[in-house]
């Protein structure tokens, strides 16, 4: 058993509440404040979950008992609000992407590097039992050496449920920026880095209205890309295609699927934890359900942030990192950079693959 860390919140919006639930049953991490712009919000948090503190950003910042920072703020203050994390001395685990740009999530990682800080970043879905059972099936050989993959996220966008979902159509959001998180860490954290990439994208909809209870018939003006479709090339050799959209009513492709020389691997959505986990080796005549070798499959957000306070804790790298997170900020931002140049783009960027997850944790501990 690991001393907790503890941890403040800063933003109480609709993400939150799934980490403040969570929060609850890790025994890495003890969430000790929350803050956000509105005291109001803070304060419904702190008595919804039972937190002790909610203040200001700038006291939860102050605050010397609190040694990691959640980042739940919207994408366009998410590289503002964590360097003023680390510039107080803190940790800091920021909800996706990392930053808006390029040079914002750099500064960001040269800074901790400067501090000895951390920076972890969101999505933590691939730590869930559905895509480490993915990651030990392609580990273990049983599709053979992969050699491409397809990935699909198909929809209309979240204006009929999200309560603000004005940021989802700035840049810094559309479905590349939102979405693109969880199923480009899957990629890479089953496929390894990418290396090369090329893409198009286009705005379907100049405007958008929404149909959600709070603001029904709000108008919405689009600027950023809403349809983006792009081809990996990953240093392993593997063939990626990606296709992100909000502008899709209706899709029956896969989540994503991985391609090897002796079988496919159909993998589960990548922004939920649970499977199923499909497979089909060559000479089979059907698929075969896969039982999930891993633990977490139920909606664990905010397991990243307890596996980086373990590895604070025992000195050893944590899985959802900064590192991995600006790899996947810089394979969106050059997608999105193809289409508008035509051309290839190389990336000067790279990552590790996380260290899977052994098979026997329990739901509460990420002390491996």
């Amino acid at each position: 058993m690991i001393t907790p860390v503890h941890v403040g919140i800063i933003g109480c919006g609709n993400i939150s509440g799934i980490y403040l639930e969570n929060s609850k049953i890790f025994d890495a991490i003890d969430v000790v404040a929350v803050a956000d712009i509105d005291p109001d919000r803070a304060r419904d948090r702190a008595t919804q979950y039972g937190i002790p503190k909610a203040c200001s950003v700038e006291e939860l910042l102050a605050d010397p008992d609190i040694d990691l920072v959640v980042n739940l703020t919207t994408p366009d203050a998410h590289g503002p609000v964590a360097l003023a994390v680390l510039n107080a001395g803190k940790h800091v685990y920021n909800e996706k992407p990392l930053a808006v740009t390029r040079d914002e999530a750099r500064a960001l990682l040269d800074l901790a590097a400067q501090k000895g800080l951390r920076v972890g970043c969101a999505p933590d879905t691939f730590l869930g039992g559905g895509l480490q059972t993915c990651r030990k099936l392609i580990d273990d050989g049983w599709i053979g050496e992969p050699i491409g993959a397809t990935a699909f996220m198909m929809s209309h966008g979240p204006e009929s449920w999200h309560p603000n979902p004005t940021f989802f159509y700035q840049p810094g959001g559309g479905p590349m920026f939102d979405m693109g998180p969880y199923y480009l860490t899957a990629l890479c954290v089953l496929l390894g880095p990418v290396q090369r990439v090329t893409g198009s994208a286009r705005i379907s909809f100049a405007e958008r209205t929404i149909t959600n209870e709070y603001n029904y018939g709000d108008k919405i003006q689009v600027n950023t890309p809403t349809h983006v479709a792009g081809t990996l090339d990953f240093a392993s050799g593997a063939i990626a295609t990606i296709i992100t959209s909000f502008d899709v009513w209706a899709s029956q492709l896969p989540r994503i699927e991985i391609y090897g020389s002796h079988g496919t691997l159909s993998v589960p959505d990548p922004n939920t934890f649970d499977g199923p986990v499909l497979l089909r080796r060559a000479g089979a005549r059907e698929w075969s359900s896969i039982p999930l070798s891993h633990g977490f499959t139920r909606n664990s957000r905010g397991i990243g942030v307890a596996d980086m306070a373990t590895a604070i804790r025992l000195g050893r790298p944590h899985r959802a990192s900064g590192e991995l997170a600006y790899h996947v900020l810089d394979i969106m931002h050059a997608i999105h950079d193809a289409a508008r140049e035509g051309r290839h783009i190389t990336l000067r960027s790279t990552m590790t693959r996380p260290a899977p997850l052994p098979t026997d944790l329990g739901e509460r501990s990420v002390d491996a």
